[in-house]
Parts: structure tokens; C-alpha cells; sequence
């Protein structure tokens, strides 16, 4: 018998689970402050009152995602005083423990030749310690360095998209039981949810075939901190997302007391939920007492055996209907507050019959929550003053509502889900949003939901500078890549448009060559009489240029419309057909400026070809007879051209001071160069109409 009882402890792997120990809750309470350090320490010592292998944490030991300096000490104390002594430590982590342990050390605290680890303790972390930072560090990580905790379950998220996990366990030998504890510490529920319904974002790693140990012949824990509850689907783990392999699931977050395994019907596991150590809401679940769960395993069999703790302050909860009360007037405040006072001290009784079994004893936590549909309300500070010194919330004892007119299916709601404190009364990002019907198009809604939790939960005071940083690159990127697309399109387009001004630029030298070709003698004089009009006004050499060309093209239809030589009807007809044209050049657009360029430059080269005498002849004639003949249309001329006007004239000083510029500069620009040749060529001429200057100007601004 007592071999085969050595033999049954040698084999059997024994565990002691907890989960939401919050150390430092309520630090600052002179009445509470000590309550999650006494229920750690409790802990600490049934695991070394019930000799287990070790200490199993599901997330969540402690509140702050940034500890104060007092509770890191006092939890470092606790876990030296308890865990560094000279018990041996009778099993094994065969495992590649640089894959389990996120540290520089990489190997389970117990083999540091340098400590003397008598209790290992592995834990994972949770909602209220994740890893935060630009070093992505938990306050679990300082145990860790400290050699004192085992930290595990820390996922790197990698990928593109939700992201990838790998979860590899920790290979655990006892004698003939083979254990493989899998840790997955808290991600948002949203996101985790999100990957479980991925293909291949959630990969498990399966120990290897040996000789005398398969696959099946190991034990498989998976110890998980996630929202259980099954009234929004999106911010919970089912229980079937998990795999079938899976033997013992440790489910950390909820604080509801339900340490009993339950069996998930089609599923084949078994889930233990131990809940929190210490009262941290105070609603109704969180009245049930309080256990830890002592898990032994030998082989692919376990036995679980739930450990109350004895250290808990008493909790005592109820809840008041004031119109199901005989013996209350609605309008008489006083017996209201004799009822609830009433209520309260009948609840303080109650504890104390439980504070009787304990060596210290504690003040209660009462709470009373009051439906007062119909009745006045009073001031619950004024209320609890008479308390003070009797229990240890006095200012929060009740708590008022009213009765809300629910569904039948409403009404159903399984009682967890008033079990998370820190998500009452607090409103995301993506509700505000909506709320106020904006529209988010750089900053995702998500990103700042999950930047305004860890400003908020994890201190984390570039929580929002790094949500703008890694948004910006990525908006960033996206439009590097759509400009590269859109270059190569901008790089067709040119060409295209290349292609189309060198074929007008043929068909206009063409048409520009004809056009010279069908003139004679008498058209050479009006083409000189053009040329001595830019000479007083540049602007206009392009309508001149212009009217040459269609008066080159018109003898088929008669001599009498194009054969004026600038005195009479004639010379009105060629200065209107001069504005028409010009008219003309404003309103085609670039392309056509640049073709017309082009075959103006040609035809104007063609017009140098004639004789410098018989320009220099007809310049003067010219001049004299066009401002004799043109006063009809002076004042529309002038109205119609000087908003285009470069010449020397008094307009192209009013037209520069107006800042106005006209379409076809470009056209301008190559008719004033050649303008120039012109003045050179005809430098004769300037001598001798040096006494008509003011003749010229006049006759520019006849021109206009």
C-alpha cells in the first residue's frame, strides 16, 4: 500500500488555480487597502499547505497596468517569502523553453542555479496588466526579471491583417503524466474573435511522438483571459472556437465564482472558472464566496477539488422593490429611510455570524440596490454617514434604479454579464461616431477605440501618437502606390498627346505652305501693311498674320472683298476680319495654341522671302492711309483688343497695370521675335517715320 501510494504521488501532477487577484485595489482605501494582499497571501500559503507542483495564475494579478511602487513591493515580498525555500521541485519542462518564456533568460526560473526555488509560479496576464509600451512590457515582466513568476502566454502579433499567433505549450513530466499547458494572454475580445474565425491566424502547436509517450497520451490545458458571456457575440470567445484537443480549459476575467468544471456539450473539455479573489464590483455575482481550484492529474485523468478562501471580506447583497413594501407612504421620506435602515442592519447581522468562524474578524461590504419606481430618492452619502465604522463601504451602500420595461428575452440575460466593472458607464469611440454621424476617412474608428482603452486602462501616454504614426504610414504607402499607377497612365497620356500636336503641327505647315503658294503680288502689300501694324502694336501680329491667310485663300471668290490696299470699305473689312481672327486665337485651347504656333512660325519664315524694298515702299503708304480710313470702328477696335495689347502704345500701359494676360502668349511671343528681325531689317524705314511717331500711335490704337 505504501508504494503504491508513493507510486500515485510520484505520477500525479498537482496544481492549485486562481485568477483575478487585482493586488492594489482600493490601495488608497484606509479600509480596503490590504484586502487583495492578504487573499494573494492566503493563496500562497494553501499551495504550500497542499505541497502542489505549482501555482497556476489565470491573468489579472494586478489592477493598474502601471503598479504602484507599494504594491510591487509588497507582492515581491509575498512571493519570496512563499516561493524561494528548499523544496525540490519534482517535475520537469522538456519543452523548448525559449519558445515559452518571452525573456533574456529563456528557461523556467526553478533551474537558475542562483535561486532556490521551492514554488514555481506560472502565470499569463489579463486585461488590467497587458503588455503596454513601446517595449511592450507588463508589469508581469518585472516578477519576471525578479526570477519569481514563470511569464507566459505573451503573443507577439504578426502577419498582415488581424494579425497571427502561434501558441506553443510548455511540455510538463511528472513521472508517467505528461501535461502540455497552452497560455494565451488577453487580446481584445473583438480582435481574438476576429482570428478565430480566420483561417489559419490561430495556429496550435502539438507535441511530438516519442517512445513511450504519444500524442494522445498527453494532458492539454489551455489557460485563457477573455470576456465569456454570450450576449454580444463580437466581444466574447465562444467556447467552440477552441479545438477539440483541448482536455482542461482555465478561464480567467470573469469574476463570478463557478469553479466546478463544466463540460461543453459536443466539445469534449472541461471549463473551470475560479473567478476573482476579492469583491471588485459589488453586484451579486461577486456575493458568492470565494474559492481556488486544486487540480490533480495523473495520466489523462484529473481530479478538481475547490479551496475556499477564508481571508475575503464578507459580502452581503440585496435588492428592494419599494412599491412591494406594505407599510411605506410614497410621499413620507422617513419611512422609507426606517425600512432600508432596516434592511442594512439585518444584512450586518448576517455577516457577523460568518466573521464568527474567522480569526480577525472584518467589516462587511453591504450594497442594497433599490428599485424606487415612485418613490422620492435620498442621498446615499447622507445615508451611509450612520455606517461609518459598521461596514466598509458606507458611502455606496445603495444603489438606486428603476424597472425598465424589458423583453421577455432581455430579460434572460445570463447573470455574468453584470459582472465586469470596468465596462460599466464608459462609452467607445465607434458609439460616439455614430452618435454624431461623422465620418471617419483617415483614422480608422477601431485604431482610437483601442488608443483611447490603453490611455485610459494602461496609462500609456503615446497611445494616441501611435495610432497617428502607424496611420499616417499607411496612408502613406497606399498613396505612393496609387501615384505610381497614375504616372504610368500620365506617361501614356503624353505620348497620346505628343503624337496628336506633331500631326497638326504637319497638317498646319502644310495648309500655311499652300497658303503662301496661292499668293501674288497685291497680297504681298497687305502682308506688309500687317507687318507695319506690329511694329506699333506686337499683340496683334498674329491677326494680321491670320487675315493674310484667309485673304490669300479668298481670290476664288472674288477681287473686290480681298484686294483692298487699306483705303476705303476695304480697309474696314480687312480690320474687322483682323479682330475676328484675333478673337479667334483667344478662346482655342493650349493644344491648339501650340499647333497654331508652329505653322505661324512656318508661314511667317515664308513671308521673310520677300523683298525688304518692297516692304520698306508700302510701309509708309501704309501707315498714312490707315489712319485716314479707319475711324469708323475706333472707339469697338479699342474696346475689343486692349485687354490683349503689348505694343508700345498708351494701351499696353493700361493693360499691364490691369495684370491681365492673354491665352495666346505663346503665339505672341514667336511673332514678336520675328518682329524684331523685322525692325532690324527695316531700320531705314524708323529714320524716316521718326517725325510721325504720334501718327503711329494713333493708328495702334485705331488698330485696337
Amino acid at each position: 500500500m505504501a508504494d503504491s501510494s508513493r507510486e500515485d504521488v510520484g505520477n500525479t501532477l498537482r496544481i492549485l488555480v486562481a485568477t483575478d487577484i487585482h493586488l492594489g485595489y482600493m490601495e488608497k482605501d484606509e479600509v480596503r487597502r490590504h484586502d487583495s494582499f492578504q487573499a494573494f497571501e492566503e493563496i500562497c500559503s494553501i499551495a504550500q499547505k497542499k505541497q502542489v507542483d505549482f501555482l497556476l495564475l489565470g491573468g489579472d494579478l494586478f489592477h493598474e497596468n502601471k503598479p504602484s511602487r507599494s504594491t510591487l513591493v509588497k507582492t515581491i515580498e509575498i512571493l519570496r517569502r512563499y516561493c524561494l525555500n528548499d523544496h525540490p521541485v519534482q517535475f520537469q519542462v522538456v519543452s523548448d523553453q525559449t519558445m515559452n518564456f518571452q525573456n533574456i533568460f529563456g528557461h523556467v526560473n526553478y533551474e537558475d542555479p542562483h535561486f532556490n526555488v521551492g514554488l514555481p509560479v506560472f502565470s499569463i496576464h489579463g486585461n488590467h496588466d497587458d503588455p503596454a509600451g513601446v517595449d511592450n512590457l507588463s508589469a508581469i515582466d518585472i516578477l519576471s526579471a525578479c526570477n519569481l513568476v514563470n511569464y507566459f502566454g505573451k503573443m507577439v502579433l504578426g502577419g498582415s491583417g488581424v494579425g497571427q499567433i502561434t501558441l506553443c505549450p510548455i511540455l510538463i513530466r511528472k513521472g508517467s503524466t505528461a501535461v502540455a499547458l497552452y497560455g494565451l494572454g488577453n487580446i481584445r475580445d473583438e480582435r481574438l474573435n476576429r482570428m478565430f474565425q480566420t483561417p489559419h491566424a490561430v495556429q496550435w502547436m502539438r507535441p511530438e511522438a516519442q517512445e513511450g509517450c504519444q500524442v494522445s497520451d498527453w494532458f492539454n490545458i489551455l489557460v485563457l483571459h477573455q470576456n465569456r458571456v454570450k450576449t454580444n457575440p463580437k466581444n466574447a470567445i465562444n467556447e467552440h472556437f477552441l479545438p477539440r484537443f483541448l482536455d482542461f480549459i482555465v478561464w480567467g476575467h470573469e469574476h463570478e465564482c463557478l469553479v466546478d468544471p463544466q463540460e461543453v456539450p459536443g466539445m469534449g473539455f472541461h471549463i473551470t472558472q475560479p473567478g476573482s479573489s476579492i469583491a471588485t464590483s459589488l453586484i451579486d455575482g461577486e456575493s458568492k464566496p470565494k474559492h481556488v481550484l486544486l487540480l490533480e492529474i495523473k495520466g489523462n485523468q484529473y481530479r478538481p477539488t475547490k479551496v475556499p478562501l477564508m481571508s475575503i471580506r464578507p459580502f452581503e447583497y440585496t435588492e428592494v422593490v419599494l412599491k412591494d413594501v406594505a407599510d411605506i407612504d410614497p410621499n413620507d421620506q422617513n419611512s422609507i429611510l426606517d425600512h432600508l435602515d432596516k434592511v442594512v442592519r439585518n444584512l450586518i447581522e448576517k455577516s457577523s455570524k460568518t466573521n464568527g468562524n474567522r480569526s480577525e474578524p472584518k467589516l462587511p461590504l453591504i450594497r442594497i440596490k433599490v428599485d424606487y419606481s415612485g418613490f422620492m430618492t435620498i442621498n446615499p452619502q447622507r445615508f451611509g454617514q450612520k455606517y461609518v465604522g459598521k461596514v466598509a463601504n458606507p458611502q455606496d451602500i445603495l444603489i438606486f434604479s428603476k424597472a425598465s420595461r424589458k423583453t421577455r428575452s432581455e430579460a434572460k440575460i445570463d447573470e455574468p454579464e453584470r459582472l465586469r466593472p470596468e465596462e460599466l458607464n464608459q462609452q467607445n469611440i465607434e458609439a460616439l461616431v455614430a452618435e454624431n454621424n461623422l465620418k471617419m476617412e483617415i483614422l480608422p474608428v477601431n485604431d482610437l477605440d483601442n488608443a483611447l482603452h490603453d490611455f485610459v486602462n494602461k496609462d500609456d501616454k503615446m497611445a494616441f501618437f501611435s495610432c497617428v504614426r502607424q496611420n499616417l504610414v499607411e496612408t502613406r504607402n497606399k498613396i505612393a502606390r496609387d501615384s505610381d499607377v497614375m504616372k504610368c497612365e500620365e506617361e501614356d497620356l503624353i505620348l497620346k498627346v505628343g503624337e496628336s500636336l506633331e500631326a497638326t503641327r504637319n497638317r498646319g505647315t502644310a495648309g500655311a505652305a499652300s497658303a503662301v503658294s496661292f499668293s501674288d503680288d497685291e497680297d504681298m502689300a497687305e502682308i506688309s501693311a500687317s507687318k507695319s501694324v506690329t511694329r506699333g502694336r506686337k499683340g496683334s501680329a498674329a491677326a494680321a498674320t491670320t487675315r493674310s491667310y484667309r485673304g490669300a485663300a479668298e481670290p476664288s471668290k472674288g477681287k473686290t472683298s480681298t484686294r483692298g490696299r487699306g483705303r476705303g470699305r476695304g480697309s474696314a473689312n480687312l480690320k474687322q476680319t483682323t479682330l475676328d481672327s484675333a478673337l479667334g486665337f483667344r478662346h482655342t485651347d493650349s493644344l491648339s495654341a501650340r499647333a497654331a504656333a508652329g505653322s505661324l512660325a512656318d508661314a511667317t519664315e515664308n513671308m521673310d522671302s520677300v523683298s525688304s524694298e518692297e516692304t520698306g515702299r508700302n510701309s509708309i503708304n501704309d501707315v498714312e492711309d490707315s489712319s485716314e480710313g479707319d475711324e469708323t470702328p475706333r472707339g469697338k477696335g479699342r474696346k475689343r483688343a486692349a485687354p490683349r495689347g503689348r505694343g508700345r502704345g498708351r494701351g499696353t500701359t493700361a493693360s499691364s497695370k490691369r495684370g491681365r494676360k492673354s491665352d495666346n502668349s505663346s503665339v505672341h511671343r514667336l511673332l514678336m521675335t520675328h518682329d524684331d528681325d523685322d525692325d532690324d531689317e527695316d531700320g531705314g524705314t524708323k529714320k524716316l517715320n521718326k517725325s510721325q511717331t504720334r501718327v503711329t500711335r494713333n493708328y495702334g490704337a485705331l488698330r485696337r
